[in-house]
């Protein structure tokens, strides 16, 4: 059977003819405009910026696809619909969605005074670039040789970022995410008639707790590398403040309804990665 290949991704407070892939606007259930309000509350935390770096993500993610389970096949048309399941709007609209429901009753004063001053936007800033750098897979590789040195010095600063990560459970929270996200994998590939075997949802989800153990290893180094390289240039007290806010019931709230909006929006792409994948594999044994 195919491993899938784990689609999750880190982020603080602010962390594949039976049957064609949902369409963006069948997709994105009807809301209410996301308030002016939650929409700043977005930009500070840098969504903006953020999310076109991810688009860049899915395609090289869907690029490896192509490449695992249908090479040389997928073509224009993959990638047209590649460009549709990833199109910002889409993305944009199923995260500030989300994120207003899980923000409705939340005071945002708290965060904003954290957020939008120098500090926060330093911070914010360093780990989009961060995020940004790691598109190119040699400087991942250098960002993981990095904390290798760090924990080969027993550096302590290796203890600030560990709070942090416990604070907001950012290993534990993205394994679940890139388990539901593998499972929603699945389940479009089912739903388009990719599998020759049939399998049912306890099939499904035995076969995606069996990649836990190297979802986990993955995680645990993309989230501590990314966050080392991402701090880098901040004192400790920088990141302790930040820390001390992720404890807060406000910055709680924030985690929560980043990684449920995350969550949402990994498991809609997902699914329909599958069902788009699903059209160029001519029923092969996967």
């Amino acid at each position: 059977m195919f491993r899938l290949l784990a689609v999750f991704l880190a982020f603080g407070l602010i962390a594949a003819v039976p049957q064609a892939p949902v369409r963006a606007e069948q997709a994105i259930a009807p809301a209410e405009p996301a308030s002016a309000e939650m929409r700043e509350m977005l930009t500070l935390i840098g969504m903006d910026r953020l999310l076109p770096i991810m688009r860049a993500e899915g395609v090289a993610y869907a690029d490896a696809l192509e490449a695992e389970l249908f090479p040389g096949k997928g073509g224009a048309d993959w990638a047209a619909m590649i460009e549709q399941i990833y199109a910002p709007e889409r993305m944009e609209k199923i995260i500030t969605r989300r994120f207003s429901t899980e923000m409705a009753d939340v005071d945002l004063a708290p965060l904003r005074a954290f957020f939008d001053t120098e500090r926060g936007q330093r911070i914010v800033g360093l780990e989009i670039s961060a995020r940004e750098a790691l598109l190119d897979d040699e400087v991942e590789a250098v960002s993981r040789d990095n904390l290798d040195i760090l924990r080969g010095e027993d550096d302590p600063r290796l203890a600030v970022l560990g709070d942090f990560i416990e604070e907001n459970d950012l290993v534990e929270t993205n394994i679940a995410g890139a388990l539901n996200s593998n499972l929603a994998f699945y389940q479009g590939l089912a739903a388009g008639g990719a599998l020759t075997v049939e399998m049912s949802q306890e099939d499904m989800l035995r076969d995606v707790w069996a990649q836990e153990p190297d979802i986990r290893e993955e995680t645990e180094g993309w989230v501590w590398s990314y966050l080392a390289m991402a701090y880098k240039p901040l004192k400790d007290e920088d990141i302790t403040a930040y820390t001390a806010l992720s404890r807060t019931a406000e910055g709680r709230a924030l985690n929560a309804a980043l990684f449920a909006a995350f969550d949402d929006l990994f498991t809609a792409i997902s699914r329909d990665l599958g069902i788009g994948a699903s059209q160029f594999m001519s029923r092969e044994d996967i």
